[in-house]
């Protein structure tokens, strides 16, 4: 099942995707399940947004062994944790915005847990359990102030620096499923999700070892090499097998 967040009359709304339509849900899925409102608005005359606003944007960082050679990072034993504030979320077709501050910003297309239940010291074997479903994540990054500060923080953080989108999917499973990046068409990031280092189901315990996941809070899983410079311009999209494509133009 694929759940979308759009807008409709200039109301947010959930709805589940039926081949060209959206099937109109009656509030948050997660709150008031799937019951219907009966109406159904084709797909191609609404607005897109982020799938999910969660409370905390969750990132694993170094999670495949050849996009941490690249940046030359040591790998740790360990999922490596930061944060993406939730006001760098934008959905599908809003601008990622170049910000001033920096002279290289760089895509990174991510798997995305969005969490279903609240999850609190969870094991690996339950961890799915834990799961509403998948959707995809550009982690934007300025390079530069990644590398020029002690802390990761502004380097992830600036408005529209976590496009999202462009629906959830409920029936995901990861397995061996290829994730990909292009720029104008020209594909950057191309590789199985199986090369991650630390899979989902470990990921999804250890970060709630350490704090509480709340229903609808994303877990973005990690990005493989490839990573490339962003200019104002381009067109990118972000795809991963079985989920869709999630594009965003730089401005």
């Amino acid at each position: 099942m694929r759940v979308a967040r759009f807008s409709l009359n200039g109301e947010p709304k959930f709805g589940v995707l039926d081949g060209p339509e959206l099937v109109v849900l009656a509030g948050h899925p997660l709150v008031n399940g799937y019951e219907t409102t009966g109406e159904r608005v084709p797909l191609k005359e609404v607005k897109l947004l982020a799938p999910i606003i969660p409370s905390k944007v969750v990132c694993i960082g170094k999670n495949y062994a050849d996009h941490a050679g690249e940046l030359g990072l040591a790998l740790n034993p360990e999922p490596t944790i930061f944060f993406k504030p939730s006001s760098a979320i934008v959905g599908p077709g809003d601008p990622i915005q170049i910000p001033q501050q920096s002279e290289r910003i760089e895509l990174e297309v991510e798997l995305t847990v969005v969490i279903g239940q609240i999850a609190k010291n969870v094991s690996e074997a339950n961890a799915l359990d834990y799961v509403w479903g998948f959707t995809i994540a550009n982690d934007v990054t300025a390079r530069d102030l990644q590398f020029s500060d002690d802390q990761w923080a502004r380097s992830k953080a600036f408005d529209s620096f976590c496009p999202l989108g462009p629906w959830i999917e409920t029936e995901f499973v990861p397995d061996g499923q290829i994730l990909e990046s292009r720029i104008d068409g020209e594909t950057k990031q191309q590789v199985s999700i199986d090369l991650m280092i630390h899979d989902v189901p470990k990921i999804i315990s250890y970060v709630s070892q350490n704090m509480t996941l709340l229903p609808g809070d994303i877990i973005l899983t990690g990005t493989p090499a490839g990573i490339a410079q962003i200019q104002r311009g381009e067109i990118i999209e972000c795809e991963i097998e079985g989920i869709g494509t999630l594009l965003n133009p730089v401005v």
